[in-house]
């Protein structure tokens, strides 16, 4: 028994609709799986969708049928079943064969099979699939059921298909079209393996532990198979049980108890073994069926019970209390099926050079590919996966429920064997919106999703796996009467720093958990001008504004950087005042959320990744360049950290030791000019527990500034980096713009890279190596280094080609705050 790919031999053509007549014309060759978009644009019949305003003038193809069609040999090999499998159709389709349609689907987020039996002939075999133009079919569903609120302009809530995929406030709109994840036939005999939910426990011993595996197994069985008994095998961890199954029984489960087992961690806290699983599937001693996968051994719980202050929100693994150090994840691609299992593994990469121990995914993506989730495995990152629900009302009655259910049954029990993934959530900011967005009385009294989220998708966990957590909604309250994003119960998102407030109000905010908050800023300048081509380049041109999606986004820019940074005087300067800024806000609010801890266990940023070139939330931009908000990153979420914080008695330093090892040393607090002359000076002895906090209280000699414009205060610890606290804003500080002596040469034991060596005459902010104005392909090791007077830095700069070393002085490349002030009068 093996499934025959059927990714061959496809044509595109369009149906019908607002059809270019240089299209209406062709039948194109289609990549399967693949979508419309990158068809055409693979035969030159559309341009670059991602380039200029090219978005605007695509518009047609969401407004378009298409039909995809091939043809295969088939002869008759005797099975009693010849199912066609289709793992994803995008979305609502006709399945044609041979000229007879025989199912239809509208689902993006399930996969279906069809018994094809009846419709297959001998020999060459026509397979067709018409897919119904999506944003004409979800705006006719809205139209036909009711329309319910939603964000943006598309009514993406009528259909099961993914929400980003019609635009958002960092996406394009390019509704897609096409089988975007394979497609086969699978003949079989008697009886097949038809799902398999390996669900894992910890059983603890006094001298070690044993891995608990209760794998599910569901049978499916043809309609003219013998009587005969079958027999499941399961083997995991060199242990091995069989049972008989009665010929139609609908499954069997089987249990088995691995001794000695290593538990499986997430990155910070141990390690993480894989355990290969297989079953099989015999009858008379004759192979019928496999399967296998891996898992990892270890439990989950998140605790929600109400404390002194409120609800906390603690994700445990292993009984062991996790700090949660995330970010949320968007699909990786506007087109996904150009998404390979290298990309999903550099975006992992990125999560945990980061020092991530928990990307999200969003509710309006998609359930990503196994490669995601075995990227995450691997890596020790934790997933929090949303079920596909995103900022809109949703109809709860059948002709969208059964759909529901059904892709929910599907992604629990798909997901089910990685460790990695520790808590289902039924939506992205639904209860919220529904509570303070204006939509009861649009609604009035119709379903808008709550059944799902506190019903449906809790009773299928539980069903289907157990082992995980569920929670509601992000964000949510788990208190009954209290409003669903209240900073002092469960899960909170912060948004208002964003539209509207300025990023020192973070500290107005004491979130228990924070699942959602984020600053934006722009691509790399390289992948920015691959993309964007006004002339003159400009904020507001048009080309510039059709990659920005947020609503006044560049105001808010504008509005964000407003008392923190000089004004920019031109487009480079732009660029990297706001790809700074958004560095500083995020470095801003994360400091002060971990410095709550124990009462805040963990920070989610909004965003890892973007699936476009465009201005947005994102720490890695498109083209895969880090963008400075990723050394931001890297930084604040260090294990152990220490960080200025104002507290009631004034300021303090908070230090955070987020590993295994007490700490205990010397803490060094200096007061200092910007050309390194200490005004004041302290060494005391701190200890730190495992997993623990301090808090040192300054006294006013390091506090009371003569010179704030002129003044830092600084606290070494060994094993951290310097923690710096400026008095005032970079704007309002005496920062010397040409402060740096670079020397650039060639890394003698390393072919291919190039050391750019720093050393600061006086205190010099955020050093920063913008490399791809270098070279395209440069990367750099290290961002946003701060050096006080008389230190000095190394940074290593890999590719490049034959582009010229000495670039790598131009102040285009090497930019730091101080450059900020350069030309303009000194500040007093």
């Amino acid at each position: 028994m093996a499934l025959r790919p059927l990714h061959d031999n496809w044509t595109l053509t369009a149906v019908s609709g607002p059809i270019p007549q240089e299209v209406a014309q062709a039948a194109v060759a289609a990549t399967v799986p693949g979508c419309v978009h990158t068809d055409l644009h693979a035969v030159g019949l559309i341009a670059a969708p991602f380039d200029d305003d090219n978005e605007s003038a695509q518009q047609w193809i969401g407004s378009t049928l298409w039909r995809y069609e091939t043809e295969f040999d088939w002869h008759d090999d005797g099975s009693d079943r010849h199912d066609l499998v289709a793992d994803g159709l995008d979305t609502v389709a006709a399945i044609e064969v041979n000229g007879r349609v025989v199912a239809e689907t509208q689902n993006q987020h399930r996969g279906y099979r069809f018994d094809l039996g009846a419709h297959l002939r001998d020999g060459t075999n026509t397979l067709a699939i018409t897919f119904r133009a999506p944003v004409d079919e979800a705006e006719a569903r809205s139209a036909e059921h009711g329309p319910r609120p939603h964000v943006n302009h598309h009514p993406y809530n009528a259909l099961r298909k993914a929400a980003f995929n019609f635009g958002w406030d960092w996406g394009i709109d390019v509704a897609t079209s096409g089988i975007w994840r394979p497609i086969g036939l699978d003949s079989w005999t008697g009886v097949r393996i038809a799902a398999v939910r390996p669900l894992v426990d910890l059983a603890r011993r006094d001298d070690g532990v044993d891995g608990v595996l209760d794998a599910h197994i569901d049978l499916d069985w043809s309609e003219v198979s013998t009587g005969e008994p079958v027999r499941v095998t399961v083997s995991v961890g060199g242990t091995s049980i069989s049972e008989q199954v009665a010929q139609g029984a609908a499954g069997v489960v089987v249990s088995i108890r691995v001794p000695d087992v290593q538990p499986w961690w997430p990155a910070g806290h141990g390690e993480q073994p894989l355990y290969s699983v297989e079953v099989a599937l015999d009858r008379a001693g004759e192979a019928v069926d496999h399967w296998s996968s891996r898992v990892g051994f270890r439990t989950v719980a998140v605790d929600t019970t109400p404390d002194a202050e409120g609800t906390p929100f603690v994700l445990r693994v292993n009984d062991k209390v996790i700090q949660v150090r995330g970010a949320n994840w968007i699909p990786d691609h506007a087109f996904v099926t150009e998404i390979d299992v290298d990309r999903y593994r550099r975006r992992v990469r990125d999560a945990v050079e980061a020092n991530m121990n928990l990307l999200r995914v969003w509710g309006g993506g998609i359930y990503e590919s196994d490669d995601f989730y075995d990227a995450c495995d691997e890596a020790g990152i934790l997933v929090w996966q949303d079920f596909l629900f995103a900022c809109a009302a949703y109809a709860e009655e059948a002709w969208l429920a059964d759909e529901v259910e059904a892709e929910a049954t599907q992604a629990i029990v798909r997901l089910s064997p990685h460790p990695s993934l520790v808590i289902w959530n039924g939506n992205n900011e639904n209860i919220w919106g529904h509570e303070d967005w204006g939509w009861k009385e649009p609604l009035d009294g119709r379903t808008w999703g709550l059944g799902y989220y506190l019903s449906l998708l809790p009773s299928l966990v539980a069903e289907l796996d157990p082992t995980r957590f569920y929670s509601p909604a992000s964000p949510y309250s788990f208190a009954e009467g209290i409003h669903p994003n209240d900073e002092s119960h469960g899960t909170m998102h912060i948004w208002d720093v964003w539209n509207t407030l300025d990023y020192s109000e973070y500290r107005r905010h004491r979130p228990r958990f924070a699942s959602e908050f984020g600053f934006q800023g722009p691509p790399a300048w390289t992948t920015l001008v691959d993309a964007v081509h006004d002339e003159p380049l400009d904020p507001y041109g048009h080309q510039m504004l059709v990659h920005q999606k947020a609503a006044d986004g560049n105001l808010k820019l504008e509005r964000g950087m407003a008392g923190h940074l000089p004004e920019p005087r031109s487009i480079e300067e732009w660029h990297w005042a706001t790809q700074l800024n958004q560095a500083a806000a995020v470095r801003f609010g994360i400091e002060h959320f971990r410095s709550l801890s124990p009462r805040n266990t963990g920070a989610i940023v909004w965003q890892l990744n973007d699936s476009w070139p465009v201005v947005s939330w994102a720490a890695v931009d498109f083209a895969e360049r880090r963008k400075p908000l990723w050394f931001a990153l890297r930084d604040v979420y260090e294990p152990r950290l220490a960080t200025f914080q104002p507290r009631e008695s004034g300021l303090a330093l908070i230090v955070l030791n987020d590993t295994d090892e007490p700490w205990r040393g010397e803490v060094a607090l200096q007061r200092t000019t910007f050309d390194g002359r200490v005004l004041a000076e302290s060494v005391q002895t701190l200890s730190i527990a495992a997993r623990g906090e301090a808090t040192i209280g300054l006294d006013p000699e390091f506090t009371d500034h003569a010179d704030a414009a002129g003044e830092i205060v600084v606290a070494r610890l060994d094993g951290f980096a310097t923690a710096v606290h400026n008095p005032v804003e970079l704007v309002a500080q005496r920062l010397d713009p040409d402060a740096l002596d670079v020397e650039v040469r060639p890394a003698a034991d390393e072919p291919g890279v190039t050391l750019v060596q720093v050393t600061a005459r006086a205190y010099v902010r955020d050093i920063t190596l913008l490399v791809d104005r270098y070279a395209p392909d440069a990367t750099v090791d290290q961002g946003l280094v701060t050096l006080l007077a008389g230190e000095t830095a190394v940074f290593r700069v890999a590719g490049g080609g034959d582009a010229d070393p000495a670039t790598l002085q131009d102040p285009a490349v090497l930019q730091h705050g101080n450059a900020l002030h350069r030309g303009r009068a000194a500040a007093v």
